[in-house]
């Protein structure tokens, strides 16, 4: 950008390291939709704190598992820097075959599949590609903040479908159903659920997948967690419920699974005209995931795969103490989440959940996240993410418990 050297305001000045100076970036309007992020509001401050207890983080505290580190290790080794197929690794892309078609008992082939660098950007190519000015897009409240956002940058218009911690944060078909009109475009589900941890029945899932088909309305279904279920459930993913993939997206990741959040691969399931599309978009956003990464994904899914049932099993463990601690805390109302690593339990009708949070992170070092980081009417939900160790969550709850009976909000739930 051209600097007017006549004005004595805009004189470089004489030391190099100040001489680069930029005028205001004039940034698309779109950008007025993403908000400031209800999660980085909270981990921002207590990074500025001493001796915090980190219920907020929603990654695995894991390790990720020796045959895949190897995986990713031999593969730098070897050369394996370059880039890939646009689709991804051929290699993995069979593997993935392979997986879902063992565990649904489909037919896919190597073509109903994209690698992406994560979820995000599979999620991000899939609604960014479908949003448009006129378009409505059903999503829960509260559900996983990166939907509505990308929706309303791209023009389209947001409904949601509130649930209830005292439901078990369910959604209701029915209600979705009627929602439908002539504008709906898709619905996205996300289950298990960021935040709630909420499993979403068959039933549910092969009623919406019905009455969407039948009224020509697209599902994307975020299943990132479709591996970390709790109960002794049959998990109904989007794929085992269709008729078939017309209509019917999925997005997954392995960051979840197997405790591989920071090496980024994601993938999309999809039927084959729209992978060809997404393949084309994807070439223009971040080209091909990290090559070494996508050799660690192969070694994930042909690999042991005892880590999960170890994983799961210790979630589990820590769900079960979770849901009683929150039974015992003054005025939060919870349920039984039935996977991933989060319980959202509700405050009193009235308490402002984010003021609340961040006067109990600044004034007893616990920090959760509150509901309005995933939707407007959740302004009373706190999110306490169970994704670490037994003896911190007792030591959050030893801190919050306390505190909270001793707040006004709380006075009569003592």
């Amino acid at each position: 950008m051209a600097v007017n050297l006549e004005s004595s305001e805009q004189v470089l000045p004489p030391e190099p390291d100040k001489r680069y100076v930029r005028d205001r970036m004039v940034w698309n309007p779109a950008m007025h939709a993403i908000p400031v992020s209800g999660i980085r509001r909270m981990v921002n401050r207590a990074a500025e704190l001493d001796d915090v207890v980190h219920l907020s983080i929603g990654q695995p505290d894991f390790p990720t598992p020796k045959h895949i580190i190897d995986a990713h290790i031999h593969a730098l080794q070897n050369g394996q820097t370059g880039y890939t197929m646009d689709a991804g690794l051929p290699e993995l892309l069979t593997a993935l075959k392979e997986y879902y078609n063992a565990k649904y008992r489909s037919t896919l082939d190597e073509d109903n599949f994209l690698i992406t660098t994560g979820a995000t950007e599979g999620i991000y190519l899939m609604i960014t590609a479908m949003a448009a000015p006129g378009r409505e897009f059903i999503i829960a409240d509260p559900t996983f903040l990166l939907y509505a956002p990308l929706i309303r940058m791209n023009g389209g218009q947001v409904r949601t479908v509130p649930t209830k911690a005292s439901e078990g944060h369910q959604i209701d078909p029915e209600r979705i159903i009627d929602m439908i009109g002539p504008n709906t475009h898709a619905i996205i589900l996300n289950s298990p659920s960021n935040p709630t941890g909420t499993v979403y029945p068959r039933e549910t899932i092969e009623w919406l997948c019905q009455e969407a088909a039948y009224r020509g309305v697209e599902i994307l279904s975020d299943e990132v967690y479709d591996n970390l279920i709790l109960d002794d459930i049959d998990y109904p993913s989007v794929l085992s419920c269709a008729t078939d993939l017309d209509g019917v997206a999925v997005v997954s990741s392995f960051s979840k699974t197997y405790a591989m959040p920071g090496l980024r691969v994601g993938w999309i399931v999809a039927d084959q005209n729209t992978i060809r599309t997404l393949r084309r978009y994807h070439m223009f956003t971040t080209t091909v995931a990290s090559t070494p990464a996508q050799w660690a994904g192969v070694a994930a899914l042909y690999g042991d795969q005892s880590c999960i049932t170890e994983m799961v099993t210790e979630y589990a463990r820590r769900r079960d103490r979770v849901v009683d601690l929150v039974g015992d805390t003054p005025g939060l109302t919870g349920y039984w989440p039935q996977g991933a690593f989060y319980i959202a339990p509700s405050l009193p009708a009235g308490v402002d959940a984010g003021k609340l949070a961040m006067r109990m992170l600044e004034e007893t070092g616990v920090c959760v996240i509150p509901g309005d980081a995933f939707g407007e009417g959740s302004s009373n939900l706190l999110r306490i993410s169970y994704s670490t160790s037994m003896d911190k969550i007792e030591e959050a709850f030893a801190r919050m418990q306390p505190w909270l009976e001793r707040q006004p909000e709380f006075a009569r739930y003592g």
